[in-house]
């Protein structure tokens, strides 16, 4: 009996939560919709107002705004031809001096690297103590000589006086003959050793053969040379040449006479002219060598030296070139372009081959006809196709973004 007043009160708790449930929850779900809604309904509305604007406008708002540029066209122009080589500089003629005889010590060094010498100038002496001991000798054994050959030749003519009276025989005729060229070919034995120990004691003293400027110098006070032993090196009349090294087929091209300008590291240039070509082309590099003589000057205090790989032009005469200013060519992957204006002023990136430059301005020799309006500053900026507006008169071009850095 009590368990069926449990069953009983059980099943009216029950009855009556399942009543009550269902109102608390919609009670929850509506306060949470109306949250919901209230969010929605600014998002739907810019939604409605993005999907009711024009196309057109849509796109107007995300194009590239058009860069404004000047345009300008090929013109023609009188400039002079030239080749473009890289060489050496080296000296015209370099002297080698050297020791002309063998076991002397090297007494005294009298010049430097740089010092400018004239000829005859004494650059180097060497010790001459023994050379003047052996001339002595020599100028004794000289004068022993002219003595006996002075003595056989008084004999030989007393001998001849006799043999015509017929008081000697012929035999002795020809002995005191033949003494006495014996004694002559002594005496000019003698006369050519001291004139040998002359010439040896001349070689102590080392001067320089031309004028010029010492390039090099190895002698070292107090050595003990050997006959041939290079002392110094001397830069012949302090002339200079730029060896060019230009390709075969640009040789034909090529006179003596023809000016050159060949540029130095600080940014000067120094004038020259053609005095030869090579007569061969090296096998590997195809390369032959122009050379071009340097005016005395072109060595002096801050010009170029001996020894500089330096660039420059050899110039062929005038030619014709069509150009364009240099801010209209750029470079973009290895290759020269320019932006062409095309149809509805968008503008097309045109591969070109550029020549010589000077003075602000760049010669087109391919991809550039006369009539094509061409971009003149700013053309890196743009890319194949962009649209650009024509710079009104009075009105300057558009920078575009970054061409400050």
């Amino acid at each position: 009996m009590e368990r069926g007043r449990r069953a009983r009160r059980c099943r009216f708790f029950c009855s009556r939560a399942g009543r009550r449930a269902p109102g608390a929850h919609r009670k929850r779900f509506m306060i949470g919709l109306r949250v919901w809604m209230a969010g929605l309904v600014p998002v739907m509305a810019c939604v409605l107002a993005a999907c009711g604007r024009h196309p057109a406008d849509a796109q107007a708002a995300n194009a590239k705004p058009a860069l404004t540029v000047d345009v300008v066209r090929l013109s023609q122009r009188v400039w002079p031809r030239a080749v473009t080589a890289s060489g050496a500089v080296q000296a015209w003629q370099e002297a080698s001096i050297g020791a002309e005889v063998s076991g002397l010590k090297l007494a005294d060094v009298l010049v430097n690297v740089g010092d400018v010498v004239r000829q005859g100038q004494l650059l180097a002496r060497l010790s001459d103590e023994t050379v003047r001991t052996d001339l002595a000798a020599q100028r004794a054994a000289l004068a022993e000589a002219e003595a006996a050959a002075a003595l056989a030749a008084g004999e030989a003519h007393r001998a001849h006086e006799l043999d015509k009276s017929g008081a000697i025989s012929q035999q002795e005729l020809i002995q005191y003959d033949t003494q006495a060229k014996t004694a002559a070919a002594k005496l000019a034995s003698a006369r050519a050793q001291f004139d040998s120990q002359q010439i040896r004691l001349r070689y102590t003293r080392v001067l320089a053969p031309d004028d010029g400027v010492i390039s090099a110098r190895s002698a070292t006070v107090g050595a003990v040379v050997s006959a041939g032993t290079e002392l110094f090196k001397l830069i012949r009349k302090n002339r200079l040449e730029w060896r060019a090294e230009v390709h075969g087929d640009l040789l034909p091209g090529i006179r003596p006479g023809q000016a050159a300008r060949l540029r130095r590291m600080d940014g000067g240039t120094v004038a020259g002219r053609v005095r030869q070509i090579a007569p061969t082309v090296d096998a590997s590099t195809r390369n032959g060598l122009v050379y071009i003589d340097l005016p005395a000057e072109a060595g002096g205090p801050g010009g170029v030296k001996a020894g500089m790989y330096l660039s420059g032009e050899i110039l062929l005469g005038d030619a014709p070139a069509a150009t364009l200013p240099e801010t209209a060519v750029f470079s973009r992957d290895g290759y020269d372009y320019a932006m062409v204006l095309g149809a509805h002023d968008h503008v097309r990136q045109v591969k070109v081959a550029v020549g010589r430059r000077q003075d602000g301005q760049v010669e087109v020799t391919q991809g550039i006809g006369p009539a094509d309006a061409v971009v003149a500053i700013g053309a890196a900026f743009l890319n194949d196709g962009d649209a650009v507006r024509l710079a009104g008169p009075g009105e300057a071009a558009s920078a575009p973004a970054g061409a400050a850095r």
